[in-house]
């Protein structure tokens, strides 16, 4: 085989790979939200509450929950549709004091922040049927924002042993992630059986949580 085949060889090769995992990928979110639409509205709350009765817990033992503190910067999550409802957990960070950022999305494929200085900042996005979260009426800043960020709660629709996320597809989160400070927690909320066994696939720009919180617990990844 020549040189320039073998180089062909490897490109069809790495290609092919790199679209059977978006079809994993793929399948893996289709049974994620297919799970997700047996959660009923109560589930949904009673599972916030319990974020934050985990997370209260954890405050003993994970150094990490020392950065939820007055003063401290916060990213964190609206929820929306089956997720797991983000409310009271928003409302635990404000009342710890911490300075709140959530999404705010502009134009594009980025995503910008905005504080939220209270939970009736909250305003639902005219126009898209209820595809957006909610947001706080502040003013957007940019994705830059997260580098004031000291700890980092962003949605998952599943999680793997070494802290690979899934996400929706867009990659939003892993483009806005790479602002993160070195050293600033990131931490996974999803549900319990959304925790996997398996290794999602991964590519280079995905970036591993720290730890993944659910309803029922609250897990530090070993460092890989």
């Amino acid at each position: 085989m020549t040189d320039t085949a073998n180089k062909q060889a490897a490109v069809a090769s790495t290609a092919h790979k790199a679209a059977a995992e978006a079809a994993d990928k793929f399948e893996l979110r289709h049974q994620a939200l297919a799970r997700r639409r047996l959660t009923s509205v109560r589930e949904r709350l009673d599972a916030g509450h319990s974020l934050v009765r985990t997370l209260t817990q954890a405050f003993a033992s994970e150094p990490f929950m020392q950065r939820v503190c007055q003063g401290n910067v916060v990213a964190a999550y609206v929820s929306m549709g089956t997720e797991i409802e983000t409310r009271p957990l928003l409302t635990w960070l404000l009342e710890r004091g911490c300075r709140v950022l959530v999404p705010k999305l502009g134009s594009g494929l980025e995503i910008g922040w905005s504080v939220l200085q209270s939970m009736d900042d909250l305003r639902a996005v005219d126009g898209h049927g209820h595809l957006r979260p909610d947001e706080p009426d502040g003013a957007v800043l940019p994705p830059e924002a997260l580098t004031q960020a000291d700890m980092v709660f962003a949605p998952a629709l599943g999680v793997d042993s070494r802290g690979f996320r899934l996400g929706r597809g867009a990659g939003w989160y892993d483009r806005a992630l790479a602002a993160r400070q070195p050293g600033c927690p990131l931490v996974a909320v999803c549900w319990p059986w959304e925790v996997l066994e398996d290794d999602l696939p991964a590519e280079p720009h995905d970036v591993p949580a720290d730890a993944v919180l659910t309803p029922s617990g609250y897990h530090m990844f070993t460092v890989q």
